[in-house]
């Protein structure tokens, strides 16, 4: 009896489960079809303000593997920044990582800057971390001007983790991706599709956006779940 009463209620609970793990994902879904998904990433970059004056250095959070594209970015931005700001220094806040440094820093010199311009602290596994280890580092940066170079969705975050151990001066520099301005259109029949099958040439919205808009929709999902541990935790 006691058993059976177990099973009702666990079924009960798996059935109210998969309801509003339904629910969540057709609102996905639905969303993907609209541009909130892009706005949030946006958000995410843009919220904590950005870097539009001259800096005495750029912070640059390492998140992925090098070479990636995130990485790539990051660096891209950095050496945009640094041509603007001949003044600044790189500081490379990473994970004890030599390959990684070595890789950034070849990448950053690759791009024009100058190898004395960059130096790096290996001590950062999370957000939390490297702005821990600036703060060990370079205390006397704490009411510097800062460029903080780092993933858009992650930027909003990381500013407000610097703020709280006290970097009052710190701006964001999001390594957004550069848009693609082409016409992606085609003819299928002439590239060998079959007349029968639905012609997707012209649909760019839902062969790209669509698709893209899931993936950030669970890009900027992990970030506000992030958000809200670093906030229980005092972090930000």
């Amino acid at each position: 009896m006691v058993l059976r009463a177990f099973v009702r209620g666990a079924l009960r609970w798996l059935r109210r489960i998969f309801l509003v793990a339904g629910a969540v994902s057709l609102l996905m879904l639905a969303l993907a079809f609209t541009s909130v998904p892009f706005h949030a990433h946006r958000w995410l970059g843009t919220a904590g303000g950005l870097a539009t004056d001259t800096v005495d250095a750029i912070v640059v959070l390492s998140g992925s593997g090098m070479p990636s594209g995130p990485e790539l970015m990051r660096c891209h931005l950095a050496a945009m920044v640094a041509q603007h700001t001949p003044q600044a220094g790189i500081i490379l806040l990473l994970p004890r990582d030599t390959a990684l440094e070595r890789a950034m820093r070849e990448e950053l010199t690759v791009r024009g800057v100058a190898p004395w311009r960059v130096s790096a602290s290996l001590h950062g596994r999370n957000t939390r971390e490297q702005a821990l280890d600036l703060a060990a580092t370079f205390p006397e940066w704490k009411d510097r001007p800062l460029a903080l170079v780092t993933a858009p969705e992650n930027m909003y975050r990381s500013l407000l983790a610097f703020r709280k151990l006290g970097f009052t001066r710190v701006s964001g520099a999001p390594a957004f991706d550069h848009a693609l301005f082409s016409d992606l259109t085609y003819n299928s029949v002439a590239i060998g599709g079959n007349r029968y099958m639905p012609d997707m040439a012209r649909h760019t919205g839902l062969r790209y956006n669509f698709w893209n808009y899931l993936k950030l929709e669970i890009t900027c999902l992990r970030e506000y779940a992030a958000l809200a541990y670093y906030k229980l935790n005092g972090w930000i």
